[in-house]
């Protein structure tokens, strides 16, 4: 069963938002943020980075939810940074191992994507072809465990 914030990441997504605000929306309230700081924020890291196909905007979106529940202020937190650095691997390769890359020319391999920086038109046939709700609500339900998991030690 999907997780609430997984639910809410494929709404956004459907509803024209890229894949990294999908994500970062889905949290927006209960990290501090409105919704349009949050999707402001995640804008320019959709299409793998503005559609450079690089990261994954989903994963990119789930980094920055673990950043603004857990991240680090102090430049001298040398345990908060390596604290932090580990779990995001550890995110990175969960969605890995689950979805095959966190890259996203890979995740769209198969898929007939136009190059440049210009977005696709949001019609039926975009959302048909793309493997992204799925990916997002996966990066949300990683994110949501992350986030659970902090609560937990504390």
């Amino acid at each position: 069963m999907e997780s609430i914030h997984a639910k809410k990441a494929k709404e956004l997504f459907n509803e024209g938002y890229n894949c990294s605000q999908a994500v970062v929306g889905a949290f927006a309230e209960e990290l501090g943020l409105d919704l349009q700081t949050a999707l402001k924020i995640a804008s320019p890291f959709g299409g793998g980075m503005g559609r450079m196909r690089e990261v994954c905007g989903a994963v990119s979106g789930m980094f920055m939810v673990a950043g603004l529940a857990e991240g680090y202020c102090d430049p001298k937190d040398y345990e908060g940074k390596k604290e932090l650095y580990a779990k995001i691997r550890e995110m990175a390769e969960e969605f890995k191992s689950s979805e095959g890359s966190i890259i996203c020319r890979e995740l769209l391999e198969g898929v007939e994507t136009q190059g440049g920086p210009n977005p696709e038109k949001r019609t039926e046939q975009y959302y048909k072809k793309r493997p992204c709700p799925e990916l997002v609500a996966r990066a949300a339900e990683i994110a949501e465990r992350f986030i659970e998991e902090q609560k937990n030690k504390k």
